[in-house]
């Protein structure tokens, strides 16, 4: 999760993201817990609390905009995974909670000084006055 990420949480709290049933740990290589999904049709599911008219995922701890967390983050089904800090998503869900815009994935690297580490598929970080950024 970035650093921008554990201050925000707006994706988590804007959209309803589903996703294919087998990400579920009811699937012998599913990884969500089940019992925080709701059925969305016969072979799709979706977080609970974000069909509701404020979404919110039941799995997101903390305070939007402020300090968050995911419970199930090492989890969290592809489609969670496929969000970036700074893409136009980011953007849409931190304006509807009254938040700014992040810079763009290419504005945070050119910002840091340090080399870059992958980390994870879609992730690159960087160190910079000793701290690891994304």
């Amino acid at each position: 999760m970035s650093q921008a990420c554990l201050t925000c949480g707006a994706c988590c709290a804007t959209f309803r993201v589903s996703f294919y049933w087998a990400e579920t740990d009811a699937h012998p290589q599913g990884a969500v817990p089940e019992h925080l999904t709701t059925a969305i049709s016969p072979h799709y599911v979706a977080m609970q609390g974000v069909s509701q008219p404020q979404p919110r995922c039941v799995a997101l701890a903390g305070n939007i905009g402020d300090q968050v967390s995911c419970n199930i983050y090492a989890q969290r089904s592809s489609t969670y995974r496929s969000f970036d800090a700074g893409d136009e998503r980011c953007h849409q869900a931190r304006m509807t909670h009254g938040l700014t815009p992040l810079p763009a994935i290419g504005q945070w690297q050119e910002a840091c000084d340090g080399p870059v580490i992958q980390v994870a598929a879609n992730s690159e970080w960087r160190m910079a006055n000793g701290e690891l950024r994304w």
